[in-house]
């Protein structure tokens, strides 16, 4: 069973290139799969071309899934790096 996190986006210059790399960085430390949503659009989260593709802005709502062997400490990990990058609550 996946685990899901839902954030909303208040940097307001949205999710750009920087905190989308530390993000993707540290996605791509667990083994479990790791997706984006945002606005019906579903990416790879561990791919950074996927994150700046979404365009992310300010006040936006996403959702962070994880599946797999560490999901819940994925989802987990994602969503405090979205919090101390300044991202998002």
């Amino acid at each position: 069973m996946a685990v899901e996190r839902t954030v909303t986006i208040t940097d307001e210059t949205g999710v750009h290139a920087r905190p989308a790399t530390v993000l993707v960085n540290k996605a791509g430390s667990f083994s479990s799969e790791m997706t984006l949503e945002y606005n019906g659009k579903s990416i790879n989260l561990k791919s950074i071309m996927g994150v700046m593709s979404l365009g992310i802005p300010q006040g936006a709502q996403i959702k962070i899934i994880a599946e797999g062997s560490d999901e819940q400490e994925a989802a987990d990990a994602v969503v405090d790096v979205i919090k101390s990058e300044g991202l998002g609550e």
